[in-house]
């Protein structure tokens, strides 16, 4: 071999080793992930990845369309335990061995697990509910019906929660509006909301919260026009902006409901059987003209003498000559209860224990009870599952289903069983 044949030998030799070194080095950096080597050199990183927040833990509850957002006072507490909050998540020196466990795993799994550890656990309590609304009552309630009324409130709101979540998905999102609170009264002193639900004892409700509000001594003191026409109680959209989203946050709010049959058969024969100014002329004009054939000078002129199944007529008209009116319209439009966290939910049928219980939670004074007398035409009796059913035979079958279809709402939020065995 010639010593020119052998000095290109070893050149070639050299190339060959340097073209394998360099290929193993390339390949060697392509199986590295980069974003894990910088991860490994920088000991903390930040991501700026900002956490969707809930809209509840907006501070002023304020919305771009200028509806109320109702704050949680738990919520509040809650996220002040957590420390502050910037819009990065900081990985600090001290979670290194985190990220060494981490640094296997890929970017955006790395990144993920991060984030769940970081995240604000969501608030599971709707926008306005008040926090430590069931405290210990007086010792006027001895504990072991204490206990046995509190679980029934826990069932009522659980079914209403329920039903809420299955109809009114989109409720929650909401804002509250004033209108959504123009039926609910203000009593400062002990702190309560409450939404009046015509003929489930509304009027004497009313009578309550103005002694609690130290304006009566008593509730028999009070006659009727004071309480409906008298403007010594506030309702709630009276106030401004924050004082509504105060109260809606501290105090403790309550309505009273009752089975939908029997509370319209109570207002037909309140306001129908009996002489009155205003829902005659206004509502029993329009129905005989709409709903009786053939009806008589005198009854047009009157509106006296609507018949149970013309009112039902009425009711169910979509084109209904006079509009809704509070008292036949369904709580649920009424007093909102998928918007507004109602902290206490009480029952006609169940009315002496359920009121006594309601005012030992809020401490009201020993003598007061709830009143017992019939607010108007006290020589009647009181309607009755009886007396609707009675009224309702009037009907025919479909009759008797729409209306149950116009209730549908409240017999489910409410727990009420279907009134008859036709219906399904």
């Amino acid at each position: 071999m010639t010593p020119r044949a052998g000095t290109m030998r070893l050149a070639c030799m050299f190339s060959s080793i340097l073209l394998f070194g360099a290929a193993g080095l390339l390949l060697f950096i392509g199986l590295q992930d980069p974003t894990e080597l910088a991860l490994q050199q920088v000991p903390g990183i930040k991501f700026n990845i900002k956490p969707q927040e809930p809209h509840s833990d907006l501070p002023s509850g304020s919305s771009q369309d200028g509806d109320l957002k109702a704050p949680t006072e738990s919520v509040t507490r809650d996220l002040s335990s957590r420390g502050p909050r910037g819009p990065n998540l900081q990985v600090s020196q001290q979670s290194q061995a985190h990220l060494n466990v981490g640094a296997r795993l890929r970017p955006r799994q790395r990144r993920r697990r991060l984030l769940i550890k970081k995240m604000p656990t969501a608030a599971a309590i709707p926008a306005n509910s008040s926090a430590g609304t069931f405290v210990r009552p007086a010792p006027r309630a001895l504990d072991g019906r204490w206990v046995s009324l509190h679980q029934s409130q826990q069932e009522r709101k659980r079914v209403m929660r329920e039903a809420c979540a299955k109809y009114r998905a989109s409720s929650s999102r909401r804002a509250v509006t004033p209108r959504h609170v123009s039926r609910i009264f203000v009593e400062d002193r002990h702190r309560v909301l409450y939404c009046e639900v015509p003929k489930a004892g509304c009027s004497n409700w009313k009578r309550v919260l103005m002694v609690l509000a130290g304006l009566a001594s008593s509730t028999t003191d009070i006659q009727h026009n004071t309480v409906h026409y008298g403007s010594a109680l506030k309702r709630l959209d009276t106030f401004d902006r924050q004082g509504i989203l105060h109260r809606l946050s501290t105090y403790t709010k309550m309505l009273f409901v009752r089975e939908p049959f029997e509370r319209l058969v109570s207002a037909f024969r309140d306001k129908f059987e009996h002489p009155n100014s205003y829902y005659h002329p206004v509502f029993g004009k329009a129905i005989l003209a709409r709903y009786r054939a053939n009806a008589s000078r005198e009854a047009l002129r009157t509106g006296s003498g609507v018949r149970f199944p013309e009112f039902i007529q009425y009711l169910l008209d979509v084109h209904r000559p006079v509009g809704m009116d509070i008292h036949w319209d369904h709580v649920s439009r009424l007093c909102s209860p998928c918007l507004i966290d109602y902290d206490f939910v009480g029952k006609f049928e169940s009315m002496e224990d359920d009121a006594d219980f309601f005012l030992s939670l809020i401490h009201a004074p020993r003598n007061l009870t709830f009143p017992r007398f019939k607010d108007r035409h006290s020589q009647e009796a009181r309607t009755t599952a009886q007396i609707a059913h009675q009224y309702f035979a009037q009907l025919s079958t479909p009759q008797r289903q729409r209306t149950y279809d116009f209730y549908y709402m409240d017999y489910l939020m409410f727990n009420y069983s279907k009134p008859f065995a036709d219906l399904y």
